[in-house]
């Protein structure tokens, strides 16, 4: 390691051709020089910076040998409170990305400020061209056990999934019994990798977002008892075990089901990089938790539709969003469908023409392939990609409790008449058993219906609502979920644009499925909703009729059924209280706890107004112990207030048209 930390120290120094100050007294150093796993965090100190200024900038690099516009994020200097001195320190957690990392101090000034290189805020990238200190290089220590560890659902009930990703193909097991203290029973892990060759298109076939990926490890615990807690860990003896996590089985018996949906929710950095991330899925993550907690040995999953990590080609922020969803993810079994920025790039094999502004390059060249790897969903759904890359995974399944069917559908892949997803669409719904199953769930990317100022995603509604709503009609589905637009939007029961029949009593009488957007769990770019038509230029913005309630706030769903409703609630961020609900009878009546309906004067269709809502039965009594415990998790992964310092300072975010 010596030699080579020699011959780097070597090449910055003497051969790098953005060279270091001659007469450069900038040290640079690291404590500690060893970590132990994902999130912990190192300090980097720097002293004698002659003249600081405030766009002096520190550099995070892995591996070490990446050229140095090749960072993995960066953090200006003035977020340090003694920055004017020429000294300093910033905290940083950092992700096992299975190599090294070193750390670079740049300065920059204004003169050499380079508006054609933007990142995604439309702020220029720093500059490189005045080296003045390279630091030593950090790693993780040897042993310390798989990590991204996260559960999936099988397409058997007495099954439960684990995922996780380690440094090399060695064998890895999974070890997990009812009893905490004996673990008798093991699977072998299946092992999956992708390279950089696997992807379709820049910039994750290019250096800049280029990182190994690690190796995938896939193992099925097998024969479980309904309803009951296990208790697991994942490794080998030789490359170190992961601590011990637990889960509730499914239990098909049930007589209550509860999940936690949401979309569009991203991962948080504790630096800038070349892609705006999504501080707010931190929010997201903590209430969640608390939900979890207060659950008890009562089974649940979550429910994430598209938009996941929003890596976009940059791979490490695959990594970063696995380690922050740990948490959650080992605990409860995390399902997904595909989104635009999973899949879509110039020459995906399905693009009919009235789809040219549909699917362009939202992917950033990763053509679905670390969703497809590093998620296993049930069924056997696939698309070839016309490439060397493996074919894309998890298209559409579904899988049942006693109480709710639910679907997931691709809004990126062929869902047409005569394509295989809509022959598994269609076969699916008709064979749900509404006796046994009262309620069906679809879910999927991009809306079928919404309100919000999003004109080029209209073809494709067309088309949905031409091909897929008879079949949501025909099959009576309950709700119907989606992602892709950043906002919180209820539809009444709706078919064609129209609203259901509304009884004396103010219920809708049902019969149709009610469309609800739940894509604000993280992603920070939000439209505005759609103006009148005779003054698009005006911010006036009406809500019609059939949107009986939005919001802007981020947040998540809750959705528990039993054998009488199922209950959608929308929990906002800023409080973790619910700010909407609707209830769904199994007759199929519709209801809306704490509102009343109204006619409005402009369309006459029935419009809900909320009232008061009252905070979620089952949470309160666990929120002050896992808020106390959450933020343990929020020191060692993210390190908020330091980046918004930096970010203050210098650069402004704005927004961008990002769905």
């Amino acid at each position: 390691m010596f030699l080579i930390l020699h011959f780097c120290l070597f090449f910055f120094f003497f051969l790098s051709p953005p060279l270091l100050y001659a007469s450069s007294p900038v040290s640079l150093t690291l404590t500690p020089q060893t970590l132990a796993k994902s999130g912990d965090t190192i300090q980097v100190q720097w002293s004698g910076i002659h003249s600081p200024s405030d766009l002096d900038w520190l550099g995070i690099y892995s591996p070490p040998s990446s050229a140095h516009d090749n960072f993995i994020g960066y953090v200006f200097l003035s977020s340090s409170p003694t920055w004017r001195s020429g000294s300093g320190s910033i905290s940083l957690p950092l992700v096992n990305l299975r190599a090294n990392y070193s750390f670079r101090v740049f300065r920059w000034s204004e003169s050499e400020v380079d508006l054609s290189r933007m990142d995604q805020d439309h702020n220029p990238l720093p500059g490189t061209a005045h080296l003045l200190a390279v630091s030593e290089m950090v790693g993780f220590a040897a042993g310390g056990g798989p990590e991204q560890i996260h559960l999936a659902y099988t397409d058997k009930e007495e099954e439960m999934r684990v995922i996780f990703v380690t440094a090399d193909a060695g064998v890895r097991t999974v070890k997990y019994g009812l009893n905490r203290d004996g673990l008798q029973r093991a699977a072998t892990a299946a092992v999956l990798r992708y390279e950089r060759e696997d992807m379709c298109d820049s910039p994750a076939n290019e250096s800049v977002g280029w990182r190994d990926p690690g190796f995938i490890h896939d193992a099925v615990m097998r024969n479980l008892k309904k309803g009951k807690r296990y208790y697991y860990k994942v490794g080998s003896d030789s490359g170190g075990w992961s601590s011990i996590h637990s889960f509730m089985s499914r239990d098909g018996d049930s007589e209550k089901m509860i999940a936690f949906l949401f979309g569009d929710m991203g991962t948080a950095t504790p630096y800038s990089t070349f892609l705006r991330t999504q501080e707010e899925s931190k929010s997201t993550i903590k209430w969640i938790l608390r939900d979890i907690e207060a659950l008890g040995d009562m089974p649940a999953f979550v429910s994430h539709i598209g938009d996941i990590s929003y890596a976009r080609g940059y791979s490490w922020l695959w990594d970063n969003f696995f380690t922050q969803i740990e948490p959650i993810a080992s605990k409860l079994a995390y399902h997904v469908c595909i989104g635009n920025h999973e899949y879509d790039w110039p020459s995906q094999p399905w693009k009919p023409d009235w789809s040219s502004k549909v699917y362009g390059t939202d992917g950033g060249g990763e053509c679905g392939v670390p969703y497809s790897l590093r998620f296993n969903m049930p069924g056997n759904s696939s698309e070839r990609t016309g490439t060397r890359s493996p074919a894309t995974r998890n298209l559409f399944y579904s899988f049942e409790t006693k109480l709710v069917h639910f679907l997931y559908i691709s809004t990126e892949t062929n869902f047409l008449p005569g394509s295989s997803q809509y022959d598994f669409i269609k076969q699916d719904l008709a064979s749900v058993n509404r006796k046994k199953t009262p309620f069906v769930v679809i879910q999927g990317h991009r809306p079928m219906y919404t309100t919000s100022n999003e004109l080029r995603d209209a073809p494709i509604r067309e088309r949905m609502i031409e091909h897929l709503e008879p079949l949501f009609v025909k099959n009576n589905v309950t709700l119907a979920l989606w992602g892709h637009v950043h906002r919180y939007e209820r539809f009444c029961p709706i078919n064609n644009f129209t609203c259901g029949k509304i009884g004396s009593n103010g219920e809708y009488l049902g019969g149709l499925p009610v469309h609800v957007v739940i894509g604000m769990a993280g992603q920070d770019w939000q439209p505005t909703w759609e103006p009148r038509p005779d003054h698009p230029q005006d911010p006036i913005f009406p809500q019609p009729g059939r949107s009986l309630y939005r919001g802007g706030e981020f947040g998540y769903t809750r959705l528990v059924a039993t054998k009488e409703k199922l209950i959608l609630s929308y929990v906002g961020n800023h409080d973790g209280e619910v700010h909407d609900t609707v209830e769904i009878l199994t007759s199929g009546q519709v209801l809306s706890g704490g509102v009343r309906v109204r006619e409005d004067d402009d369309d006459h269709e029935p419009r809900i107004e909320v009232s008061e809502y009252s905070f979620s039965w089952y949470v309160k009594g666990a929120s002050i112990l896992v808020l106390g415990a959450f933020m343990g998790y929020v020191i060692g992964f993210v390190s908020h207030a330091r980046r918004e310092a930096a970010l203050r300072k210098n650069w402004t975010p704005v927004k961008i048209e990002d769905n």
